[in-house]
């Protein structure tokens, strides 16, 4: 084969890559409107849009150096359809005055992982100065626990926040303003729940629904592992495959179910609603427009830079919301890197 054939050759399959490439990448964007439950391999191409987006950006840019202008359209229109994406992990905030001196709200969502299980209650002080410093008014707990050694957390928490409403085990809600009624959204059989409650914001009722959505099932598939490995039992590269590839598709039917019962109750809501929590899924999934509905992502209103949520090493993904209904509007949304959870808190001011 002559440097023609080999030129010819490189640049078909080059082609064939950046086809192929584009068209996963459209999939993936309109995955998150397929319904796990009955279409995992479409779903599933959500979580690799970053990475589908960059190549698509590494394709544009070779068929510019090349001058194959036939070609640009090939990565262009993956990547133009992807820009509402991007918007969920990426704000500029050209257009954010950030936080005024507008009366308002601040909430603040946080998985705090059971304090660490710590029994000397330092951490969870620690995180309550943290709350006080940003001046929260509202903050959803998920994995919350109460007993830190011989103390209760709720006796801490209430000298800042003296309302609360609590959930089904470790869920609870702090509120700085009169509580007047919650309720527990059951999920079944599952360590997972959702609660709200009606809390009364200067004379206005503000429903405010606090999530903990089923787990990915990654880590546990991994402890499996390991834990069959320290037995003296060897998996195969194939079994292993199998085994966290059936832990996570079980795990996005599971949330997926957890998102639509949620988001029907924020429907028929009487009053406007916000929604918090870990939602342990990816912007453009399936669960994350399922819970957003009609409401708004606050980081695509009013947040800036590159959001992430989740403190899980080289894993940098965005899986903890705050949405608020239309009627609404948000001044701030960011979040702390404070290393006493796997998770980051989101922090977001609303004007009342």
């Amino acid at each position: 084969m002559g440097k023609l054939g080999v030129y010819k050759y490189i640049s078909f399959m080059l082609l064939l890559i950046s086809t192929l490439m584009a068209v996963f990448t459209l999939f993936g964007l309109f995955g998150g409107s397929s319904d796990p439950a009955s279409g995992t391999a479409i779903a599933m191409l959500v979580y690799a849009l970053p990475y589908l987006l960059g190549g698509n950006v590494i394709m544009l840019i070779y068929w510019l150096i090349r001058r194959h202008w036939q070609w640009l359209a090939i990565p262009a229109v993956p990547l133009l359809c992807g820009i509402p994406y991007i918007g969920t992990v990426y704000q500029p905030g050209l257009f954010n005055d950030g936080e005024t001196s507008r009366s308002g709200v601040k909430i603040a969502t946080y998985n705090v992982a059971m304090f660490g299980r710590e029994t000397s209650g330092f951490k969870a002080l620690d995180i309550l100065a943290e709350m006080k410093r940003q001046n929260v008014d509202i903050l959803c707990i998920q994995e919350y626990e109460n007993v830190s050694g011989d103390k209760l957390n709720s006796d801490s928490y209430k000298g800042y926040f003296p309302y609360s409403a609590t959930g089904r085990g470790d869920m609870i809600i702090y509120s700085r303003y009169p509580v007047e009624r919650h309720e527990t959204i059951d999920f079944g059989p599952t360590n997972n729940s959702a609660m709200w409650a009606d809390i009364n914001i200067n004379s206005r009722i503000v429903r405010v629904f606090n999530a903990h959505l089923e787990t990915t099932g990654f880590n546990s598939a991994l402890h499996n592992m390991a834990k069959n490995e320290l037995q003296g039992r060897s998996i195969e590269d194939n079994a292993f495959i199998r085994l966290v590839y059936g832990n996570y598709t079980r795990g996005m039917a599971v949330r997926a179910r957890q998102a639509d019962l949620v988001a029907d109750l924020v429907q028929t809501s009487d009053y406007p609603c916000i929604v918090c929590g870990d939602f342990n899924d990816v912007p453009y999934s399936y669960v994350y427009k399922t819970m957003l509905g009609d409401l708004v992502d606050g980081f695509k209103e009013c947040g800036e830079g590159i959001m992430y949520t989740y403190n899980g090493g080289r894993k940098k993904v965005r899986i903890d919301y705050i949405f608020h209904d239309p009627s609404l509007e948000g001044e701030s949304y960011y979040t702390k890197e404070i290393n006493y959870s796997d998770h980051f808190p989101v922090f977001m001011k609303i004007a009342f």
